[in-house]
């Protein structure tokens, strides 16, 4: 069963959040985080738009056989 599990990338794990009190949030900080939020998100629906177009793909093809 563990064949069947999708596992996260190290990659995907290495965003952190804690709150540090200041006066002026480190805008470097969010704004890597946002990217990288976008990008992870980006990159689940190319994975999912992908999957779908597969599973389109193969329920034509016996239909074309």
């Amino acid at each position: 069963m563990s064949d069947k599990r999708k596992r996260t990338r190290a990659a995907d794990r290495r965003i952190r959040v804690r709150a540090i009190p200041r006066d002026q949030p480190d805008i470097q900080k969010l704004s890597r985080a946002l990217i990288a939020l976008a990008m992870a998100q980006a990159q689940a629906e190319a994975d999912a738009q992908k999957e779908h177009q597969t599973k389109q793909d193969e329920e034509e093809r016996p239909g074309a056989a």
